[in-house]
Protein backbone atom coordinates (compact mmCIF):
# COMPACT_ATOMS: atom_id res chain seq x y z
CA UNK A 1 0.00 0.00 0.00
CA UNK A 2 2.68 2.32 0.82
CA UNK A 3 4.32 1.59 -2.57
CA UNK A 4 0.96 2.39 -4.12
CA UNK A 5 0.86 6.11 -2.60
CA UNK A 6 4.64 6.82 -3.04
CA UNK A 7 3.97 6.29 -6.95
CA UNK A 8 0.60 8.13 -7.01
CA UNK A 9 2.69 11.03 -4.99
CA UNK A 10 5.61 11.61 -7.31
CA UNK A 11 3.91 11.00 -10.48
CA UNK A 12 1.33 13.35 -9.69
CA UNK A 13 3.36 16.10 -8.27
CA UNK A 14 5.86 15.85 -11.21
CA UNK A 15 2.49 16.17 -13.84
CA UNK A 16 2.11 19.08 -11.74
CA UNK A 17 5.40 20.36 -11.98
CA UNK A 18 5.55 20.04 -15.34
CA UNK A 19 2.25 21.55 -16.69
CA UNK A 20 3.29 25.02 -14.55
CA UNK A 21 6.77 24.96 -16.27
CA UNK A 22 4.64 24.50 -19.93
CA UNK A 23 2.86 28.04 -20.12
CA UNK A 24 2.42 26.74 -23.55
CA UNK A 25 0.21 24.26 -22.84
CA UNK A 26 -1.78 25.90 -20.29
CA UNK A 27 -2.38 28.64 -23.14
CA UNK A 28 -3.46 26.41 -25.87
CA UNK A 29 -5.79 24.27 -23.71
CA UNK A 30 -8.53 26.61 -23.55
CA UNK A 31 -7.55 27.84 -27.05
CA UNK A 32 -10.18 25.38 -28.52
CA UNK A 33 -12.88 25.28 -26.02
CA UNK A 34 -12.65 29.18 -26.51
CA UNK A 35 -13.07 29.35 -30.15
CA UNK A 36 -15.80 27.13 -29.91
CA UNK A 37 -17.81 29.04 -27.64
CA UNK A 38 -17.39 31.86 -29.72
CA UNK A 39 -18.01 30.45 -33.23
CA UNK A 40 -21.33 28.70 -31.77
CA UNK A 41 -22.03 30.72 -29.28
CA UNK A 42 -21.72 34.47 -30.78
CA UNK A 43 -21.67 33.52 -34.81
CA UNK A 44 -24.58 30.97 -35.09
CA UNK A 45 -26.67 31.83 -31.59
CA UNK A 46 -29.36 33.20 -33.71
CA UNK A 47 -29.12 30.99 -36.35
CA UNK A 48 -29.36 27.52 -34.33
CA UNK A 49 -30.86 28.61 -31.04
CA UNK A 50 -34.22 27.67 -32.35
CA UNK A 51 -32.67 24.43 -31.15
CA UNK A 52 -32.99 25.41 -27.29
CA UNK A 53 -36.42 27.01 -26.90
CA UNK A 54 -36.78 29.02 -23.96
CA UNK A 55 -32.77 29.05 -23.62
CA UNK A 56 -30.02 31.07 -24.30
CA UNK A 57 -28.05 29.06 -26.71
CA UNK A 58 -24.77 30.79 -25.07
CA UNK A 59 -26.29 29.22 -22.15
CA UNK A 60 -26.82 25.86 -23.15
CA UNK A 61 -23.75 25.17 -24.55
CA UNK A 62 -21.68 26.63 -21.61
CA UNK A 63 -22.07 23.94 -19.47
CA UNK A 64 -20.63 21.80 -22.65
CA UNK A 65 -17.26 23.95 -23.59
CA UNK A 66 -16.46 23.28 -19.46
CA UNK A 67 -16.90 19.56 -20.28
CA UNK A 68 -14.71 19.87 -23.71
CA UNK A 69 -12.48 21.85 -21.84
CA UNK A 70 -11.76 18.84 -19.33
CA UNK A 71 -11.86 16.62 -21.65
CA UNK A 72 -9.35 18.22 -23.67
CA UNK A 73 -7.27 18.35 -20.75
CA UNK A 74 -7.46 14.77 -19.67
CA UNK A 75 -7.21 13.42 -22.65
CA UNK A 76 -4.31 14.65 -23.95
CA UNK A 77 -2.12 14.32 -20.18
CA UNK A 78 -1.58 10.68 -22.10
CA UNK A 79 0.94 12.86 -24.07
CA UNK A 80 3.33 12.78 -20.64
CA UNK A 81 3.52 9.09 -20.79
CA UNK A 82 4.55 9.16 -24.68
CA UNK A 83 7.14 12.14 -24.20
CA UNK A 84 8.70 10.17 -21.02
CA UNK A 85 8.80 6.89 -23.59
CA UNK A 86 10.62 8.55 -25.87
CA UNK A 87 13.13 10.38 -23.79
CA UNK A 88 13.97 7.13 -21.79
CA UNK A 89 12.13 8.38 -18.30
CA UNK A 90 9.30 5.57 -18.54
CA UNK A 91 11.64 3.19 -18.89
CA UNK A 92 13.09 4.29 -15.41
CA UNK A 93 10.11 4.84 -13.74
CA UNK A 94 8.93 1.55 -14.77
CA UNK A 95 12.15 -0.41 -13.06
CA UNK A 96 11.78 1.89 -10.05
CA UNK A 97 10.49 0.39 -6.64
CA UNK A 98 6.71 1.99 -7.76
CA UNK A 99 3.46 0.11 -7.88
CA UNK A 100 2.43 0.75 -11.96
CA UNK A 101 -1.18 0.98 -10.80
CA UNK A 102 0.52 4.05 -8.62
CA UNK A 103 2.15 5.31 -11.87
CA UNK A 104 -1.02 5.07 -13.70
CA UNK A 105 -3.16 6.57 -10.87
CA UNK A 106 -0.89 9.48 -10.21
CA UNK A 107 -0.94 10.86 -13.49
CA UNK A 108 -4.59 10.22 -13.72
CA UNK A 109 -4.62 12.81 -10.59
CA UNK A 110 -2.39 15.54 -11.79
CA UNK A 111 -4.68 15.63 -15.14
CA UNK A 112 -7.48 15.94 -12.83
CA UNK A 113 -6.28 18.68 -10.58
CA UNK A 114 -4.81 20.29 -13.77
CA UNK A 115 -8.48 20.18 -15.37
CA UNK A 116 -10.17 21.21 -12.25
CA UNK A 117 -8.13 24.23 -12.31
CA UNK A 118 -8.94 24.92 -16.00
CA UNK A 119 -12.77 24.31 -15.52
CA UNK A 120 -12.56 27.09 -12.67
CA UNK A 121 -10.47 29.40 -15.65
CA UNK A 122 -13.70 28.53 -17.63
CA UNK A 123 -15.94 29.59 -15.01
CA UNK A 124 -14.54 33.08 -14.74
CA UNK A 125 -16.17 33.53 -17.94
CA UNK A 126 -19.76 33.06 -16.44
CA UNK A 127 -20.30 36.88 -15.66
CA UNK A 128 -19.27 37.81 -19.15
CA UNK A 129 -21.34 35.28 -20.70
CA UNK A 130 -24.27 35.61 -18.60
CA UNK A 131 -24.59 32.90 -16.87
CA UNK A 132 -25.60 32.84 -13.22
CA UNK A 133 -23.33 31.27 -10.81
CA UNK A 134 -23.87 30.20 -6.91
CA UNK A 135 -21.64 29.10 -4.74
CA UNK A 136 -23.81 26.07 -3.98
CA UNK A 137 -23.24 25.39 -8.29
CA UNK A 138 -19.99 25.81 -7.89
CA UNK A 139 -19.38 23.28 -5.02
CA UNK A 140 -21.17 20.44 -6.63
CA UNK A 141 -19.82 20.92 -9.53
CA UNK A 142 -16.59 19.97 -8.47
CA UNK A 143 -16.61 16.26 -8.07
CA UNK A 144 -18.67 16.18 -11.09
CA UNK A 145 -15.58 17.54 -12.83
CA UNK A 146 -12.61 15.60 -10.91
CA UNK A 147 -14.72 12.18 -11.94
CA UNK A 148 -14.91 13.16 -15.41
CA UNK A 149 -11.15 14.38 -15.48
CA UNK A 150 -10.49 10.69 -14.21
CA UNK A 151 -12.57 8.73 -16.38
CA UNK A 152 -11.41 10.75 -19.13
CA UNK A 153 -7.62 10.51 -18.34
CA UNK A 154 -8.05 6.75 -18.01
CA UNK A 155 -9.10 6.96 -21.90
CA UNK A 156 -5.82 9.32 -22.31
CA UNK A 157 -3.38 7.04 -20.51
CA UNK A 158 -4.61 3.79 -22.58
CA UNK A 159 -4.54 5.34 -25.80
CA UNK A 160 -0.56 6.54 -24.68
CA UNK A 161 0.89 3.10 -23.37
CA UNK A 162 0.64 2.03 -26.67
CA UNK A 163 1.81 4.98 -28.30
CA UNK A 164 5.91 5.25 -29.66
CA UNK A 165 5.51 8.53 -30.96
CA UNK A 166 4.42 12.01 -29.92
CA UNK A 167 2.92 12.62 -33.13
CA UNK A 168 1.22 9.47 -33.37
CA UNK A 169 -0.46 9.97 -30.04
CA UNK A 170 -1.89 13.79 -31.42
CA UNK A 171 -3.10 11.92 -34.64
CA UNK A 172 -5.36 9.29 -33.16
CA UNK A 173 -5.94 11.43 -29.81
CA UNK A 174 -7.59 14.10 -32.67
CA UNK A 175 -9.92 11.22 -34.19
CA UNK A 176 -10.69 10.07 -30.88
CA UNK A 177 -12.00 13.95 -29.62
CA UNK A 178 -13.46 14.90 -32.50
CA UNK A 179 -16.06 12.46 -32.15
CA UNK A 180 -16.40 13.00 -28.67
CA UNK A 181 -17.21 15.84 -28.52
CA UNK A 182 -20.17 16.36 -31.51
CA UNK A 183 -21.33 13.26 -30.14
CA UNK A 184 -21.81 14.53 -26.88
CA UNK A 185 -24.74 16.75 -26.76
CA UNK A 186 -22.25 19.90 -26.58
CA UNK A 187 -23.92 21.91 -28.99
CA UNK A 188 -27.14 20.20 -29.61
CA UNK A 189 -29.60 18.06 -27.69
CA UNK A 190 -29.44 14.25 -27.87
CA UNK A 191 -33.13 13.69 -27.16
CA UNK A 192 -33.80 15.30 -30.31
CA UNK A 193 -31.78 13.81 -32.90
CA UNK A 194 -32.24 11.11 -35.64
CA UNK A 195 -32.30 7.42 -33.85
CA UNK A 196 -28.86 6.49 -34.81
CA UNK A 197 -27.19 9.26 -34.00
CA UNK A 198 -28.69 9.17 -30.80
CA UNK A 199 -27.98 5.41 -30.19
CA UNK A 200 -23.83 6.57 -30.94
CA UNK A 201 -24.45 9.31 -28.62
CA UNK A 202 -25.50 7.64 -25.73
CA UNK A 203 -22.30 5.16 -25.62
CA UNK A 204 -20.09 8.20 -25.46
CA UNK A 205 -19.27 8.83 -21.73
CA UNK A 206 -18.91 12.30 -22.37
CA UNK A 207 -22.11 12.44 -23.10
CA UNK A 208 -23.53 11.69 -19.47
CA UNK A 209 -20.37 14.70 -18.88
CA UNK A 210 -21.96 17.02 -20.54
CA UNK A 211 -25.62 15.94 -19.14
CA UNK A 212 -24.99 16.26 -15.33
CA UNK A 213 -23.04 19.72 -16.08
CA UNK A 214 -26.01 20.90 -17.64
CA UNK A 215 -28.46 19.71 -15.50
CA UNK A 216 -26.74 21.57 -12.84
CA UNK A 217 -26.38 25.11 -14.98
CA UNK A 218 -30.04 24.86 -16.38
CA UNK A 219 -32.48 23.14 -13.44
CA UNK A 220 -34.27 25.73 -12.78
CA UNK A 221 -34.00 27.85 -16.25
CA UNK A 222 -35.54 24.20 -17.94
CA UNK A 223 -38.17 23.81 -15.50
CA UNK A 224 -39.53 26.82 -16.08
CA UNK A 225 -39.34 26.82 -19.90
CA UNK A 226 -40.97 23.40 -20.10
CA UNK A 227 -43.95 24.81 -17.76
CA UNK A 228 -44.92 27.37 -19.72
CA UNK A 229 -44.39 25.94 -23.17
CA UNK A 230 -43.64 22.14 -22.64
CA UNK A 231 -40.28 22.66 -24.81
CA UNK A 232 -37.54 22.53 -22.20
CA UNK A 233 -38.47 18.53 -21.06
CA UNK A 234 -35.91 17.23 -23.97
CA UNK A 235 -32.70 19.44 -23.26
CA UNK A 236 -31.56 18.00 -20.39
CA UNK A 237 -31.79 14.22 -18.81
CA UNK A 238 -30.39 11.76 -20.73
CA UNK A 239 -33.00 9.01 -21.94
CA UNK A 240 -31.74 5.85 -21.58
CA UNK A 241 -34.17 2.43 -22.49
CA UNK A 242 -36.93 5.20 -21.64
CA UNK A 243 -35.47 6.09 -18.62
CA UNK A 244 -34.66 9.99 -18.07
CA UNK A 245 -30.85 9.79 -16.04
CA UNK A 246 -30.74 11.98 -13.04
CA UNK A 247 -27.45 13.88 -12.37
CA UNK A 248 -26.03 11.24 -9.81
CA UNK A 249 -26.80 8.31 -12.41
CA UNK A 250 -25.13 10.31 -15.46
CA UNK A 251 -22.02 10.44 -12.48
CA UNK A 252 -22.24 6.91 -11.78
CA UNK A 253 -22.43 5.45 -15.46
CA UNK A 254 -19.01 8.22 -16.10
CA UNK A 255 -17.19 6.46 -13.13
CA UNK A 256 -18.29 3.03 -14.14
CA UNK A 257 -17.01 3.52 -17.36
CA UNK A 258 -13.91 5.56 -15.85
CA UNK A 259 -13.22 2.28 -13.97
CA UNK A 260 -13.17 0.14 -16.99
CA UNK A 261 -10.85 2.37 -18.72
CA UNK A 262 -8.18 2.86 -15.90
CA UNK A 263 -8.24 -0.76 -15.11
CA UNK A 264 -7.41 -0.92 -18.95
CA UNK A 265 -4.39 1.27 -18.62
CA UNK A 266 -3.33 -0.25 -15.51
CA UNK A 267 -3.38 -3.92 -17.38
CA UNK A 268 -1.19 -2.05 -20.68
CA UNK A 269 1.06 -0.62 -18.47
CA UNK A 270 1.96 -3.87 -16.63
CA UNK A 271 2.47 -5.13 -19.92
CA UNK A 272 4.98 -2.83 -20.86
CA UNK A 273 8.40 -4.18 -20.78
Amino acid sequence: MEELFRGIWVIAYRELLRFIQERSRMISSFAMPLLFLIVFGAGFNRVIGNLTPGVDFIKFIYPGIIAMTVLMSSVFSGLSVVWDREFGFLKEVLVAPLSRSGIVLGKAIGSAVISLGQGFVMLALAPILGVTLSLILVVELIPLLIVLSLSLSGLGILVASRMRSQQGFQVVVQLIIFPLIFLSGVFFPVNNVPTWLEVVSKINPLTYGVDAIRQLFLGGDLAATSAATGNGSYLVGVTVFGHTMSILEDVIVVAVLGAVLMLAAVWSFYRQE
